[in-house]
């Protein structure tokens, strides 16, 4: 096995698509959406308070999430966030132009 590697900044553009893809099966609060993101990248992706409250509140405005507060796992306030139809048609559209700069990314990559 490889040395684990350190996390990596995202592309500017990828926090937005990312947070709307965990939102995709449940309903998280930032804690969670933070947490989900970290592990299923494999501690790749760790996304701070700082880049991911102002990313919320961006999709908020947008209408892309939705967010209601309730109790978190002990017991403390919390807001959920839950994706919304126009977010879910955000994410296609936001995956398949990601698709499509990566796939740019790998031809020049492999050419050049």
């Amino acid at each position: 096995m490889g040395k684990p590697h350190a996390p990596l900044d995202l592309l500017p553009g990828t926090l937005d698509l990312l947070i709307l893809k965990a939102l995709a099966r449940e309903t998280l609060h930032g804690y969670g959406i933070a947490q989900k993101l970290k592990d299923s990248s494999d501690d790749v992706l760790q996304v701070g308070e700082s880049s991911l409250y102002p990313a919320l509140q961006r999709l908020l405005l947008n209408g892309w999430v939705k967010a209601e507060w309730g109790a978190s796992e002990n017991n403390r306030r919390a807001r959920y966030y839950t994706l919304t139809a126009a977010g879910r048609k955000q994410m296609a559209g936001e995956r398949e132009d990601f698709d499509r700069m990566i796939a740019a990314i790998q031809k020049v990559l492999q050419t050049a």
